[in-house]
């Protein structure tokens, strides 16, 4: 490792060097703990005696061979502070960790694991102009084995590939896998951010995860925490007893998860968190980080008020940038509340380098809308519409993610106005809307199958409700659907972030309440038609250009998924003009020939 790189914020392979590392002769270990006065190792392979390690004038590494250690052996670094008081550590560059609540590093093995997915590796990209599906999931949550335990990483790719592939998603984002204390922070206040936590199994077994994955044609994104981190006294703060990795100002050292800034500005900091994205990457074959907490990275506390955070922008640039040049086919998702320009255009454009950003303003206008009745809709009929006005500003993302489902805020179908009918209706609309707008497309577990209880960590989904309730089952078939049709129309995602692409046939309709617009890409036009209100209309004037054929895709108002209208309707279009049927609270569906 160049450590003047290290020290500068430029090294990408910190993990090399840090940690513990397996050799002929023992294990390598070695700590950045520059203000401390004394560093040892405790572990299995000393009886949890200190050893102390040597430090020869290198600017606060501390290292040391110990030829008994060996793979799966716990250890720690015991910090001594010059008051005389002493800390017990994890290793910030541990590649294992303890099952909580208890708290040791623990040697791997990062080679034993040997990946069979070149052919994935050699043709994956970033998706432009291609469908992005993404399943969203908490990997402890989804489903419990038969004993109500968790899935271990290799058993879960066995369960749920099988389901992505049937249900129609081109990826699956897992919410953080670092090593974390607390079930209950979903896994973004971390300790181990170079572990994979042990709940699941270990390193080897995500590696296969993941492999299993990309040999079934499947994408894995990682939710990637770097704006924070866990406040135990065992983690990161105070590291080597001054505050090493966060803020030091007592007014931005915690954030308002009352969990420690990352002090970004800090070349040390900078190299750590550059080659843990790098690591992730790397070693486990992740196709895309999720960054979390973008606003936090732009402006102080998260606050527009408070001021750009000019430092911590420039750090999201370099290691954007950086990543984009090693890992050329890797793809970067931005979570941001904010309407910061240019979060998605390139760095050497004066952009953060993202590839995608999260539309929230998209998720946010469009569930409150369907929240509304249809007397309300008349008045906020262009809240809909919005999205489209800022839509080409950045390459956008739409998601109803897992922070749309908890917190007494209700499930995506639990949202929806009206009665127990009325809301599966309407959700089948709000689906179809997502679908046919431009944007690549993320939707949480539990969203597809229509339940109405909100996500908890500590439960699993409730896939039994798909055996006795026909309307949960009617609309998993139509997510299923759904999702196929998005898959196998080129103009539903080809072009979908050039203007041209993208056509309103009808966006003046505020009293009727219908909506309608035209994609065309790939050698075809598709056409949406909504009736957002609860009147159905008989022969309904749409107008298009010239003569053609509508051939009708998908109606959400279908028997089969619980409506009350047949399906397969050819309907003409003669002189630029054609009339059709709108069921209440439906969407419909075209191919345009």
């Amino acid at each position: 490792m160049n450590i003047d790189d290290f020290y500068n914020g430029n090294e990408w392979k910190a993990y090399e060097y840090f940690g513990a590392h397996m050799e002929e002769d023992g294990v390598q270990f070695r700590v950045y703990a520059p203000k401390a006065k004394k560093v040892t190792v405790i572990g299995e392979f000393n009886y949890w005696h200190d050893t102390e390690l040597s430090c020869h004038g290198r600017g606060g590494i501390f290292e040391g061979k110990i030829a008994e250690a060996k793979a799966g052996q716990m250890y720690k670094y015991r910090i001594y502070h010059y008051d005389g008081s002493v800390t017990d550590k994890a290793d910030p560059y541990g590649f294992g960790m303890e099952l909580r609540p208890c708290s040791a590093s623990i040697i791997r093995d990062r080679n034993a694991y040997v990946f069979s997915d070149e052919e994935w590796m050699k043709n994956t990209d970033k998706g432009y102009d291609q469908p992005m599906n993404i399943y969203e999931m908490h990997f402890g949550s989804w489903k419990a084995t038969k004993d109500g335990c968790w899935y271990r990483y290799e058993e879960m790719a066995e369960e749920l590939i099988p389901y992505l592939k049937e249900m129609g998603y081109t990826h699956v984002e897992l919410l953080p896998l670092a090593e974390h204390p607390m079930d209950e922070s979903w896994g973004y206040q971390c300790t181990g951010f170079f572990a994979p936590t042990s709940r699941y199994g270990t390193c080897d077994g995500l590696k296969q995860f993941v492999d299993t994955c990309h040999q079934a044609g499947i994408g894995v994104i990682l939710d990637f925490v770097m704006v924070h981190f866990a406040v135990d006294d065992y983690g990161l703060c105070e590291f080597d007893g001054t505050p090493l990795y966060e803020l030091p100002a007592s007014d931005v050292t915690k954030s308002e998860w009352g969990s420690y800034n990352f002090i970004h500005a800090k070349g040390e900091v900078a190299s750590f968190l550059k080659s843990c994205a790098d690591y992730w990457l790397t070693d486990y074959h992740f196709d895309g980080l999720r960054f979390d907490a973008i606003s936090n990275i732009i402006y102080w506390r998260g606050r527009q008020e408070c001021g750009v955070n000019d430092r911590a922008l420039q750090f999201v640039q370099s290691l954007n940038d950086g990543l984009h040049e090693r890992h050329p086919h890797v793809v970067l998702y931005a979570e941001d509340s904010t309407s910061f320009l240019k979060v998605t255009a390139p760095v050497q454009y004066g952009g953060l380098g993202f590839d995608y950003k999260w539309d929230l303003g998209f998720m946010n206008d469009t569930l409150r809308f369907f929240a509304y009745s249809p007397q309300e809709r008349r008045e906020h009929y262009q809240d809909l519409l919005f999205s489209m006005h800022y839509f080409y500003n950045e390459l956008y993302l739409l998601e109803f993610s897992h922070d749309e489902v908890v917190h007494g805020k209700k499930t995506i179908v639990d949202k929806m106005y009206g009665e127990y009918e009325e809301k599966f209706a309407q959700c089948r609309t709000l689906f179809l809307y997502m679908f046919t707008h431009p944007g690549k497309k993320l939707n949480f577990m539990g969203n597809e199958i229509g339940q109405f209880r909100e996500w908890a960590e500590y439960r699993p989904q409730d896939f039994d409700i798909l055996a006795s309730y026909p309307m949960h089952q009617m609309f998993t078939r139509y997510m299923k659907d759904l999702n196929h049709i998005y898959l196998s129309h080129p103009a539903l995602y080809e072009g979908e972030y050039n203007s041209d692409c993208y056509r309103c046939v009808i966006g003046d309709r505020a009293w009727d309440l219908v909506y309608a617009y035209t994609r065309h890409a790939g050698g075809e036009q598709i056409l949406t038609v909504f009736n957002f209100g609860d009147v159905p209309y008989r022969n309904y004037l749409v107008k298009l250009s010239g003569n053609h054929e509508l051939v009708e895709l998908v109606n959400t108002d279908a028997v089969i998924y619980g409506g009350e209208s047949m399906t397969g309707r050819r309907i003409p279009v003669r002189n630029g003009q054609c009339m059709m049927d709108l069921p209440a609270y439906s969407g419909c569906l075209f191919r345009v020939e």
